[in-house]
């Protein structure tokens, strides 16, 4: 996938498949716009989709206050989000060669517009946790297309030019997203009326006019003359099991820290820090999501090595930092430089899980390699949020939080460590 990464072979969270590789032939426009104009366009809209996806980051703090349901229930409601991402990830979410990338992306769009409307019309819990699986469905089927989709267009416009600049764009649109949308919706609960009504309605219309945009996107996908059989996307686990393991840890616990981020920081914001503006919170997810991002461009140029050296640094930096924030409640600002540096760490991490496991396979299998490590990212992204949830039906925010953060650190030491030695590189 590429949800979180765009930089390398795949992106994101992100889905199993990847672009072929392989400049699209021009073919027929079968769009309203050029490839160049559409590669612009299905960039924004991929940014719009990913931002859709973190509105309800910020506003979680305000469901429980005039709910009154627990940080378990905001888990929960997390974890039905990346249950559905999985689900249709490895459903549907490689089938942009064969329905074509377009149509595929449209599915994925309409999925999200029907739950912005379900997070409108239907407040109660029961709604919240419907509308976090449909957005889901449709960000698991998105991911990949997307990230090919761009890609292809950039190649097609610019038939010269390096597919690097697309995988850019592409994965600043897929992690940039998660940072604009909380903090768009951050700043729109504390501003605007109706905090949980106005922010789905402004990006309620923002994805319709994504859908539009798409429609006017040329088809990139060389379409089968005949449709091969269905068969959900295939994971494959190479034969240095050891070292995949190694490369899936570093995708868990990147996955960990972001999904930390989105669910339960701004809570911890409104709850432990006292800080009760929506945008502060959205702030501190915006922040670590961008760090993300930038960090994978940054070290684009260095060795997965030394990627992951760095990345190990500051992670643990990082997350520490939160950590000592979490006992001493001490200032916000901290809080956010603490989520900053780990979501460079994190960032980071993936790119260099992606770079171990795709050296690790075939042509022929890198895809279902790839898959692999975004099915244990996922499970980072959901096992110890929900796990955060449960250990707080028994003790503090702060306390579930700082165990989290001891946890996550030992493991990602456990996993780097052994992957920065010379056995590995040589």
């Amino acid at each position: 996938m590429n949800t979180l990464s765009g930089l390398n072979a795949p992106s994101a969270p992100a889905t199993a498949a990847a672009p072929s590789g392989q400049a699209p032939s021009a073919g027929p426009r079968n769009g309203r716009v050029s490839h160049g104009t559409g590669f612009w366009i299905a960039a924004v809209a991929f940014l719009i989709v990913m931002a859709y996806s973190t509105v309800p980051t910020p506003l979680w703090s305000l469901y429980q206050v005039r709910d009154g349901f627990s940080t378990f229930a905001i888990t929960i409601a997390f974890a039905a989000y990346a249950v559905g991402v999985v689900v249709s990830l490895f459903l549907a979410g490689h089938l942009g060669d064969t329905v074509g990338r377009r149509r595929l992306l449209l599915v994925a769009l309409a999925l999200e517009i029907v739950s912005a409307v379900m997070f409108i019309a239907w407040p109660e819990l029961a709604g919240l946790i419907t509308a976090r699986v449909v957005s889901g469905l449709g960000i698991g089927m998105l991911t990949a297309t997307a990230t090919a989709h761009i890609v292809d267009l950039h190649l097609t416009a610019r038939s010269s030019a390096d597919p690097t600049r697309g995988q850019i764009v592409s994965g600043m649109a897929n992690l940039g997203g998660f940072g604009v949308g909380a903090l768009g919706s951050g700043l729109l609960a504390q501003f605007a009326p109706e905090p949980l009504v106005t922010p789905y309605v402004v990006f309620l219309v923002l994805l319709a006019l994504a859908f539009v945009g798409i429609l006017l996107v040329p088809e990139t996908a060389n379409r089968p003359a005949v449709a091969p059989r269905y068969r959900p996307q295939r994971v494959s686990v190479p034969a240095h099991t050891g070292r995949f393991l190694l490369a899936g840890g570093l995708a868990f616990v990147a996955f960990a820290v972001l999904g930390l981020f989105t669910s339960l920081a701004p809570s911890f914001v409104s709850g432990r820090l006292q800080i009760s503006s929506h945008a502060v919170a959205g702030l501190v997810v915006f922040g670590t999501f961008a760090a993300a991002a930038l960090s994978q461009v940054a070290v684009r140029s260095l060795t997965p090595r030394t990627q992951i050296l760095v990345g190990t640094v500051l992670f643990t930096v990082g997350l520490a930092g939160v950590a000592a924030v979490v006992v001493a409640a001490g200032n916000v600002l901290l809080f956010v430089l603490g989520g900053v540096v780990a979501g460079a760490g994190a960032g980071i991490l993936f790119k260099a899980a992606l770079a171990v496991a795709g050296s690790l396979a075939s042509s022929a299998n890198r895809g279902e390699v790839l898959a692999g490590i975004f099915l244990i990212g996922y499970v980072g992204l959901t096992l110890p949020v929900v796990g955060i949830g449960v250990a707080t039906l028994t003790v503090s925010l702060a306390a579930a939080l700082v165990g989290f953060a001891a946890m996550i650190i030992a493991l990602a030491l456990a996993t780097a460590l052994p992957l920065l030695a010379p056995r590995h590189w040589n």
